[in-house]
């Protein structure tokens, strides 16, 4: 199928202990791979397993479409804006959501504050609960 690969372009994620990775250089065609902090594999930041850049490229791009769909909210109608709200926040909150599973609470709570900003335009810490509910849609965090 023609497909090769670009040495060039090519960077490494090295996860291990320090001390048995700090000397470690993998060379391809003549090419030295970079040993990269974090790499980007099917939209989802790669790094040392925290996924704490992922989490909060998500929270970053959430709220930046969030803004965006607000600015728009008196043109469009209600299902034109749950359409967008589904294309552009739910989508990336679940994409490869199960990667998450053993995630601090504290970088999870960082997702669940996307998606209560989705549903209300209420306060930091009014309950979300029954509107979750309502709309039948689980928490992050469940």
């Amino acid at each position: 199928n023609f497909l090769l690969l670009n040495s060039n372009k090519t960077e490494m994620l090295l996860i291990g202990a320090k001390t048995s990775t700090q000397n470690f250089n993998l060379h391809l065609e003549g090419c030295t791979v970079t040993i990269s902090s974090t790499v980007k594999d099917l939209g989802v930041l790669l790094d040392t397993m925290s996924f704490e850049n992922y989490i909060n490229h998500i929270t970053k791009t959430g709220f930046f479409h969030l803004r965006n769909i607000t600015n728009l909210r008196n043109m469009l109608s209600i299902s034109d804006a749950e359409n967008l709200v589904h294309a552009f926040m739910t989508s990336r909150l679940y994409y490869c959501n199960v990667l998450l599973g053993g995630c601090p609470a504290s970088l999870i709570y960082k997702l669940q504050l996307v998606q209560n900003a989705v549903l209300t335009s209420s306060g930091k810490y009014d309950h979300i609960t029954p509107i979750l509910s309502s709309l039948y849609w689980l928490p992050v965090k469940f």
